[in-house]
């Protein structure tokens, strides 16, 4: 899967790669050493996600997301 982040907002971005994944908030949490509280305030916007989260989800997932500016 390729994505590019300029396409998404920033919490509509992490939403649809879990749900690309197929699994639930705290599963997807659970692969990226994150809590379910941390997923729903990434997919809710009000918490901001690293460069780190990103370079997890691109490596756990085998997703290659592209950041490039709006």
């Amino acid at each position: 899967m390729k994505v590019n982040l300029k396409d998404y907002d920033r919490g509509t971005f992490i939403k649809i790669i879990r749900e690309w994944t197929g699994l639930t908030q705290k599963e997807f949490g659970k692969q990226l050493g994150k809590s379910l509280r941390t997923i729903q305030d990434y997919e809710a916007g009000t918490t901001a996600y690293n460069i780190r989260t990103l370079e997890k989800i691109s490596k756990k997932f085998n997703i290659s997301i592209i950041a490039e500016k709006k």
